[in-house]
């Protein structure tokens, strides 16, 4: 899901408040083997009694308070006095503080578009080239994580910004383990597996897919992360790259080649829930009902690993829905295994003791166990103990993330605004209801075009 809309989708007040000090931690320390917390001791070389630290996030609502939770450790640890806040339009308001000359010590954003702005207008300190080498080390497909913290700054020197944490996983397939189990059907492991598993599906008078693009004013997002997945399935990881940044076009063989293998799926009465009439209009929330109905209209569902929130009422994880990973192809295994997804990263917008303490506190297991253990919280860092997450689901996620060969940004956020958020999600309308692919492209790319 594209990260704007999906914080848009529970928007809370504007909670500016501080964190209340020595709140009741969540998890007394010691008592707990899940956690690392030797990293208590850790932080307590950072005396930062007397000292103010402000972090400016995207988390409200029940991410806020989770996130607060997190964050007393490091007061408990610290003696810092910590203020967290965050705003209803967060993006527009980090840019009026920064520009303001008044920005939070800390800053936390999921836009790497956003963050290169902040960092080409010079209102981003470098973390060092030790903390990218560090996340190198640490992180599984630790180049990949370094890559998406460096940018450009003002004077055009890339440099390491953003610290990666917090990580959401996208490219998974739901389904209903009883519904595969009647039926007699297998996870598949490849990409070729599964294009047997869907035409077993058809052959057996049932639907392969549920889709649903229906967003209202982001209607059309959902296929984005459809061609996203196919094109890392399909092509280097260079290639993606140059992709969301236009060095490649959208009219380029390669990328209409992914638009067309969506568009078989999506344009295929055998192969969707409702027929091809029915994507375009089925919102997002609602399609993955069909796999839960009685019989099921669909087997398989594509969605990122916070679709749950709508399924029925009651559904249990891993026992009436599971997932897993949109495969790579057998036939391409140069290609590895590629992880798309999203997450935010930490940056320095206004330096200080306790600002440079709060990245160290990031490189602990303890900050990242700590909300993994609350649920809504994967991470690539391979020295967490697995045995912290909250649940079944969101370790496998984490397996995910800890095998992948490479991990990619989700492809339409590192686009401008007016193309990952506007003509391709248009364009991606215009596919499923019939256009062809070459001709889809070409309208994205004028729009491109149009921009430069």
């Amino acid at each position: 899901m594209k990260n704007g809309f999906l914080l848009g989708v529970a928007l809370t007040a504007l909670a500016l408040a501080s964190a209340p000090a020595h709140a009741e931690l969540k998890f007394k320390p010691g008592e707990d083997a899940r956690f690392h917390w030797a990293n208590l001791d850790d932080l307590k070389k950072f005396d930062l009694k007397g000292e103010t630290l402000t972090i400016f996030g995207p988390w409200r609502g029940e991410d806020e308070a989770l996130v607060r939770s997190v964050l007393e450790y490091f007061v408990e640890a610290t003696g810092v006095d910590l203020k967290y806040s965050s705003s209803e339009n967060y993006e527009q308001q980090i840019v009026i503080d920064t520009q303001a000359g008044s920005p939070p010590n800390i800053a936390i954003l999921p836009q790497p578009g956003l963050i290169q702005d902040l960092a080409a207008k010079g209102f981003l300190t470098p973390l060092g080239d030790d903390t990218a080498a560090w996340i190198k080390e640490n992180y599984a497909a630790g180049q990949s994580w370094a890559d998406l913290g460096t940018y450009k700054d003002k004077d055009g020197k890339s440099g390491f910004f953003a610290f990666p944490y917090k990580a959401d996983v996208k490219g998974l397939v739901w389904y209903s383990p009883d519904n595969f189990e009647e039926a007699g059907y297998k996870v598949p492991k490849t990409q070729e597996e599964l294009a047997e598993l869907e035409q077993k599906i058809v052959a057996d008078g049932h639907k392969p897919w549920c889709i649903g693009l229906g967003s209202g004013g982001a209607t059309g997002w959902p296929a984005t992360d459809w061609v996203e997945d196919i094109m890392l399935r399909t092509q280097p990881a260079d290639v993606y790259d140059k992709w969301t940044t236009n060095e490649i076009p959208f009219t380029d063989a390669r990328v209409v080649n992914a638009l067309e293998i969506f568009a078989k799926i999506a344009t295929d009465d055998k192969m969707v829930d409702g027929g091809a009439a029915a994507v375009a209009a089925t919102d997002f929330r609602d399609s993955p009902k069909g796999l839960f109905a009685v019989p099921p209209k669909c087997y398989l569902h594509h969605q990122a690993s916070f679709i749950p929130s709508f399924f029925p009422e009651g559904t249990k994880l891993g026992q009436d829905a599971d997932f897993f990973y949109f495969p790579a192809y057998a036939s391409k295994p140069e290609l590895g295994t590629p992880v798309e997804g999203a997450g935010t990263l930490a940056m320095i917008t206004k330096d200080s003791k306790a600002a440079r303490a709060f990245i160290e506190f990031l490189k602990m297991p303890l900050a990242h166990e700590l909300w993994m253990a609350q649920g809504s919280f994967v991470t690539p860092f391979k020295s967490v103990n697995t045995d912290a997450y909250a649940s079944a689901a969101l370790k496998k996620q984490g397996e995910i993330l800890a095998t992948a060969s490479t991990f990619r940004f989700d492809g339409s956020d590192l686009m401008p605004g007016k193309i990952g958020a506007g003509s391709f999600w248009t364009g991606m309308i215009d596919l499923v209801g019939g256009k062809p692919a070459a001709d889809v492209a070409a309208d994205i790319q004028k729009s491109w075009d149009a921009i430069k």
